[in-house]
Formats: C-alpha cells, sequence, structure tokens
C-alpha cells in the first residue's frame, strides 16, 4: 500500500487531533491521608510521571488536567516549570468519576478527533502502549490497554465465595481509554442522565452497545491507590533505571 501511494501520490490520511484527559481529582482515601498525585516517586511527583508519555508523544496535541480545586494552582506551577506545554488547561473536578471526566471534556480543543482518557495515578504508561491505544482506537472507535488476570476470580455474595469465573475470559483494564470523540461524550452524558455509577470509562460506551477493542498493556502500568503500591512503584522505577 505504501508503494502505491508513493507511486500513484495518493496523500496519507491527515493524523487524527488527539486530546488526553488527565483524571487527577480524587480524595486518596485509600492513602491514609497521602496526597497521591503530588507525592514523590524517585522525587518526582507522580503527576509528572503520568504526563510525561503524553507530553513526549507526537500523536497527543494537548493535555487537559481535572483536578482538585486546592492542587489547581500547585498542579498549574508544577507543569509550567517542568516544561509540561500541551498542558492546556486545568479544571474543576465533579462529584463522581463522570462528572470529572465530563468536566474534562467540556475543556477539549473541539477539533479533538479522539480524546484519552488516563488516570493521574497511573506513573508507569509507556508510548508503545499509548500509541498502541490510540492506533486502535482511531480504526475501531474506542480502545483499551489491557493485561491477563493471573490470580483465580471468585464471585462473592454476602462474605462467601459462589461461583469461580472463567480466568481466560476476563482481562484488567488500564488506562489511557481512548475513544472517538462524539462517541465518548455522547456515552458519558447519557451515562450521567441515567445516574449510573461508573469506575471506568469504557462502560460508558459499552453500555451503548459499542465494544471496546483491547491491546496490549503492561503489568508495570499500576495505578497508585494504597501506600503499598508506592513502594510497588519504586522497586519498577529502580528497575527501569537499571538499578
Amino acid at each position: 500500500m505504501g508503494l502505491l501511494k508513493k507511486l500513484f501520490g495518493t496523500p496519507e490520511p491527515p493524523r487524527p487531533f488527539c486530546s488526553a484527559v488527565v483524571v487527577a481529582a480524587g480524595s486518596a482515601r485509600r492513602m491514609g491521608g497521602i496526597d497521591k498525585i503530588l507525592c514523590p516517586l524517585g522525587s518526582v511527583p507522580i503527576l509528572l510521571h503520568a504526563l510525561a508519555p503524553l507530553q513526549a508523544s507526537d500523536l497527543v496535541d494537548e493535555i487537559v488536567i481535572v483536578t482538585r480545586e486546592d492542587l489547581m494552582v500547585p498542579i498549574g506551577n508544577l507543569c509550567s516549570q517542568k516544561g509540561m506545554t500541551k498542558v492546556r488547561r486545568l479544571v474543576k473536578g465533579g462529584e463522581s468519576r463522570t462528572d470529572s471526566v465530563l468536566a474534562g471534556l467540556g475543556e477539549t480543543d473541539p477539533k479533538a478527533d479522539l480524546i484519552a482518557i488516563h488516570d493521574g495515578a497511573r506513573p508507569f504508561l509507556t508510548e508503545p502502549v499509548l500509541e498502541e491505544t490510540i492506533a486502535k482506537a482511531r480504526a475501531r472507535g474506542a480502545a483499551a490497554p489491557a493485561i491477563p488476570l493471573k490470580d483465580t476470580v471468585k464471585r462473592v455474595q454476602d462474605g462467601t465465595a459462589v461461583e469461580t469465573l472463567d480466568r481466560d475470559s476476563l482481562a484488567a483494564i488500564q488506562t489511557p481509554q481512548i475513544f472517538e470523540a462524539g462517541l465518548i461524550k455522547g456515552a458519558l452524558h447519557k451515562a450521567r442522565q441515567d445516574g449510573v455509577v461508573l469506575t471506568d470509562d469504557c462502560a460508558a460506551v459499552e453500555r451503548l452497545g459499542f465494544p471496546v477493542c483491547l491491546t496490549q498493556g503492561s503489568e508495570e502500568n499500576i495505578k497508585i491507590t494504597t501506600p503499598s503500591d508506592l513502594v510497588l512503584g519504586e522497586l519498577i522505577l529502580a528497575h527501569r533505571r537499571g538499578f
């Protein structure tokens, strides 16, 4: 196909404009009072680790950060000092994840073709995972990185295991979750209208019957949720640095 384009002068289709919405508005209840977004990991705040691959990728055009009101000034100063030039706006989060993501979506560039929604507490995203997921979303409309489950998973009722689920049919979904812009905006508005509580954004489009294609995630692409995750994060960082 590339040779035919060269021979006959068929232009490459334009690269889609991709806006990234980074959600960093959580209350950190499970962190024992530690504000994880600005917590240092190898002397660098977790949020900066999360932003770095988005800043570095040629496929991401802008970043909108959704955070708590009390963090807007320190995060804005941090991004400015550290050269996060793609960060165009900071916006106050809402009561729920859906509200927060919709607040971020409302500040993305109107010409965005794709929206990448990433957790600000995932500091180990790699550019290959990011760019493979962008490519899949461009082709199919919705995509997210995933990894297979290792543990046996039980369905629990009243503290009792009542069913063993087929591990081969399950996956752990990560971020960034990337969608055609109109699709995710419509799906999240519909979920909020219906009063549905969502733990991730793929669920919003799944409710509409739209399939989410999975790409290869990374076991290192963890979300910092509890203090023990900080310990694991330091080990991942040390491994990457060759220590």
